[in-house]
């Protein structure tokens, strides 16, 4: 594999700094570097500074490189997702219609629509017919920058379609480029077999779901939609706990549509994140931030569903490291466009451009535990890089709702453009 080098980039965005989420006025420092320069060899950065730093460090061997003009170009960290349902079977456009002309996300649910619908079609699904749906759904997250994604089950409900959607997205892990983090959401629904003995199915999910998948090492964290009408949080607690004692980390889907505790409790069990926020309270709020806990914030979804976006800039200013997400699903945010999701984190949740691009990189890489690979441009770290057609961070966010991309490396090779 030849190096790349990259040089005279306009802006060269390293959010170099401590490996660790960003909070307050440091979700500000980009580590912005004019007429930038990337020397990337062995899938790792090896070298990064001004563009005549490098020449005097590699001028010698750049016969050896192939060499990328980024003149009047934006150079970034690969973009990190934090938070997707990203394989699963079949589409739901016709609940897309259903709520335009009136009818709520949790009625489409409770009538089996929702959830319930994506798991009948992803349990009639195998397991190549996930693989190769979920290929181009990363396909197109590559298309817009995004070069790691975590990725969740929960659209099975039953032990084996829990594990196929896992064992999908391990083998596209070791396939395709992006780095694909898994996560356990056993706890996203009670399947329509067990309405009315909840009960049973928690119990199903802690001693048999559980169990098998930390036996075979299937995901690295343990996700419950703490939410009215879904998982109480005494529920989502006994859900949490025993992922933990499995060595699985705690997220949870905290406080959508209604206020509900979601955020006190990520505090308490120690989530590494809690997702969505809508309606999360003050306290819960300043728990998180005390306790820190990240925040990943899905605008689009607020979007798509017309509903009031998170509080983003109360949260950062209250001291929560905030991460933003496409949520790409196939109800309430069908999307990988993590640009178009750092454009809303402006209009919709007033983060301003620079808080935005932290929060679609290093934060979101912290919300899953892959700070010390991904989620900026340092000497050592995977050489994961985007190269945009626009001169500066600020129009990145200023321009809305286009897709910038020139070309993207991951690992040091190029993947798009």
């Amino acid at each position: 594999m030849r190096p790349v080098w990259i040089k005279n980039a306009a802006q060269l965005v390293t959010i170099a700094g401590e490996n660790g989420p960003r909070r307050q006025e440091q979700m500000s420092e980009l580590s912005i570097i004019q007429d930038g320069s990337v020397w990337m060899e062995n899938g790792e950065i090896l070298a990064i500074g001004t563009t005549s730093e490098l020449e005097v460090l590699y001028g010698k061997r750049a016969h050896e490189a192939d060499v990328v003009d980024a003149s009047g170009r934006l150079v970034t960290p690969g973009l990190v997702d934090p938070h997707t349902h990203v394989a699963y079977g079949g589409s739901r456009e016709k609940e897309f219609e259903m709520r335009l002309e009136g009818s709520t996300y949790m009625e489409i649910m409770n009538a089996g629509g929702g959830i319930h619908a994506t798991t009948r079609m992803t349990r009639e699904a195998t397991e190549d017919e996930l693989v190769a749906q979920t290929t181009r759904r990363l396909d197109s997250f590559l298309a817009h920058g995004v070069t790691t994604v975590e990725g969740k089950s929960g659209y099975g409900l039953d032990l084996e379609t829990e594990l196929k959607q896992l064992r999908a997205m391990k083998r596209l892990n070791e396939t395709h480029p992006i780095d694909l983090v898994p996560t356990f959401m056993g706890g996203h629904a009670v399947p329509q077999e067990y309405k009315g003995s909840e009960e049973q199915y928690i119990d199903l999910l802690v001693n048999d779901m559980l169990p098998k998948v930390a036996e075979e090492g299937l995901a690295v964290f343990n996700d419950v939609f703490c939410e009215v009408g879904v998982f109480t949080p005494e529920q989502s607690e006994r859900i949490l706990e025993a992922g933990k004692k499995l060595g699985l980390i705690p997220k949870i889907h905290a406080d959508e549509i209604e206020s509900y505790g979601g955020a006190e409790l990520a505090a308490k069990v120690g989530a590494i994140s809690a997702e969505h926020l809508l309606k999360a309270s003050d306290e819960g709020v300043r728990l998180m931030a005390e306790s820190g806990v990240i925040a990943c914030l899905l605008p689009a979804t607020a979007l798509y569903l017309r509903e009031e976006a998170a509080k983003g800039r109360a949260m950062i200013d209250a001291g929560v490291a905030v991460a933003i997400s496409t949520d790409c699903n196939p109800g309430s945010s069908p999307t990988t466009s993590m640009p178009l999701v750092m454009n809303l984190a402006c209009i919709s949740m007033r983060l301003t451009p620079a808080e935005a691009l932290v929060a679609a990189t290093m934060n979101a890489a912290c919300a899953i535990g892959m700070e010390e690979k991904v989620g900026s441009l340092e000497v050592g770290k995977q050489a994961d890089v985007v190269m945009w057609n626009v001169s500066n961070y600020q129009e990145l966010q200023y321009l809305f709702g286009v897709n910038h991309v020139n070309i993207v490396w991951k690992k040091g090779v190029q993947v798009m453009g």
